[in-house]
């Protein structure tokens, strides 16, 4: 299959949006967009039956009518309707595997919900073997996509490896032509802690080691991405804390998780969570070994 962002769609306003910064990203990456509506009741494409009773009309009135505003706004965008005879977490997970991402409408600060028949979200976002995007609808419907202006924030751990993570972001900058914005949250460590303040060069001692460790697993993506103007930063709070405040203002936030492994829970870790329920900007959730 050719490589493709894929988009759920349901018809709500943060779908919707979904699908506006998803066609946007797909024009920006070269790629085919593909609108994916889940509808279990679908049946074999009736022949000369009226609309009325006719129970796949709304599912194909709905990817019609989105495509048909996305090709508008986006004339040399290939985009392709698929409709799925499938449960909306079963066809979610299943198309993920097949694209380079999977873009979903999000209401952030509220819990988190796609609205396809069901509370399907989190759990696609903890299993999916590929990124997955979360998108707000923003008021007015206007400038839900990227803009290439803004900043790409990518919150990164100093242990363990983050090269899908990295590759994701620089690669999303790249095809912006935005600054990326590297971020590590880290608290006080306890032994610069001190009766009622903190021992301030014990404290900085640990803050040049991060960016130092920092630095260096940004250097090897800096070369790969010359063209990527790249910040980098420690923030002594919590990483959750860290990744919010730096997202303000940005077009997109890029976190990780570990990747599912079949047979286990699936698990997002807190900054990842922090990241879906209060960032302001889309939220991309990358899986990594």
């Amino acid at each position: 299959m050719q490589p493709v962002v894929t988009v759920g769609l349901d018809g709500s306003p943060e779908s919707l949006a979904a699908a506006r910064w998803a066609a946007e990203e797909a024009e920006q990456r070269n790629l085919t967009l593909r609108l994916l509506h889940a509808w279990p009741l679908l049946v074999p494409e009736p022949t000369r039956v009226p609309s009325e009773v006719d129970q796949n009309h709304g599912a194909r009135r709905l990817v019609h009518t989105a495509q048909a505003e996305l090709q508008a706004r986006h004339p040399g965008l290939s985009i392709v309707g698929n409709l799925v005879a499938d449960d909306a977490q079963n066809a979610l997970l299943h198309a993920a595997s097949e694209s380079d991402m999977l873009v979903l409408g999000s209401r952030g600060l509220e819990p988190v919900e796609s609205y396809f028949l069901g509370d399907v979200s989190m759990p696609v976002v903890a299993r999916a073997e590929r990124p997955v995007v979360l998108v707000r609808a923003r008021t007015g419907g206007e400038g839900s996509g990227p803009t290439s202006a803004d900043r790409v924030v990518v919150a990164l751990k100093l242990h363990g490896s983050s090269d899908d993570l990295l590759d994701f972001a620089f690669h999303t900058a790249a095809a912006r032509g935005a600054p990326l914005q590297a971020v590590h949250g880290r608290s006080v460590p306890l032994h610069a802690r001190v009766p009622w303040d903190v021992d301030h060069e014990v404290a900085e001692e640990s803050t040049r080691d991060a960016l130092k460790e920092l630095g260096k697993a940004l250097h090897p993506w800096r070369e790969k991405y010359p063209q990527v103007d790249v910040t980098d930063g420690i923030r002594p709070e919590s990483p959750a804390e860290a990744v919010v405040r730096a997202a303000e203002g940005a077009a997109l936030l890029v976190v990780g998780r570990r990747a599912h492994r079949p047979g286990l829970p699936s698990h997002l870790g807190p900054v990842a969570q922090a990241a879906i329920h209060h960032g302001r900007c889309p939220v991309a959730v990358v899986p990594h070994g």
